[in-house]
């Protein structure tokens, strides 16, 4: 492949990945034939400010090259413009006997971090909504307490202890210990102690454990 041959190739490479990839992808062939490395062609050019002839490189730098970075291929890697654009950057050699060009590909991920930064508020809450709900009174949590006791089929006054375990464990199922101040509220409404609900969830959590431990025995 003559030094052309090569160019052709690789400035139709850079054409077709700056058309891929859209504007905020620039593309480029160097010639490292040369130790200021000048721009031969060059494609979405604003993401870095430079243009054919141009030997600043990404940095927006003329200093040369390590001798191992001149000819080796530098893939996926960290830079920022001078003006202040995110890039991730790679180098592509294509070496023969009397040339040494290189395809170079920055893609300007800044507007992304924007777009992440406004994905990050719009997904951020201040509270969940059942502490919300509770906060604003305790219709919610009285609700799914009714619903509990009504599956019991006893007024509280008329609870034993199982019927009150029972409740508790009705509670459990639906979620109602994730409210905030739930054990008070149960207590209040049970007309038992918050010791005593804690106790009775203690419990709950002991036979499940137990049951658990026999279905693996089994």
């Amino acid at each position: 492949m003559t030094k052309e041959q090569a160019f052709e190739f690789l400035d139709r490479t850079a054409r077709g990945i700056a058309e891929t990839f859209g504007s905020c992808c620039e593309t480029l062939v160097h010639d490292f034939s040369l130790p200021t490395h000048p721009i031969l062609s060059i494609y979405n050019g604003h993401v870095s400010g430079r243009e054919i002839g141009s030997t600043f490189d990404i940095l927006g730098t003329t200093r040369a090259l390590d001798e191992e970075a001149s000819v080796s291929d530098l893939v996926n890697l960290y830079a920022a413009t001078p003006d202040g654009r995110q890039i991730k950057s790679s180098t592509f050699h294509l070496i023969g006997e009397d040339y040494n060009l290189a395809l170079g590909v920055n893609f300007d991920f800044s507007s992304l971090i924007y777009a992440n930064r406004i994905l990050v508020d719009l997904m951020s809450a201040d509270a969940d909504l059942k502490s919300a709900m509770w906060q604003s009174g305790d219709a919610a949590l009285n609700a799914v307490f009714e619903e509990c006791l009504a599956a019991v089929g006893k007024p509280v006054n008329s609870l034993t202890k199982k019927d009150r375990i029972k409740v508790i464990a009705l509670l459990e199922q639906k979620n109602a210990f994730s409210y905030r101040k739930s054990v008070p509220f149960v207590a209040k409404r049970l007309g038992v102690s918050r010791y005593t609900v804690y106790k009775y969830l203690g419990e709950l959590s002991d036979a499940e454990a137990a049951l658990k431990e026999g279905d693996n025995q089994a």
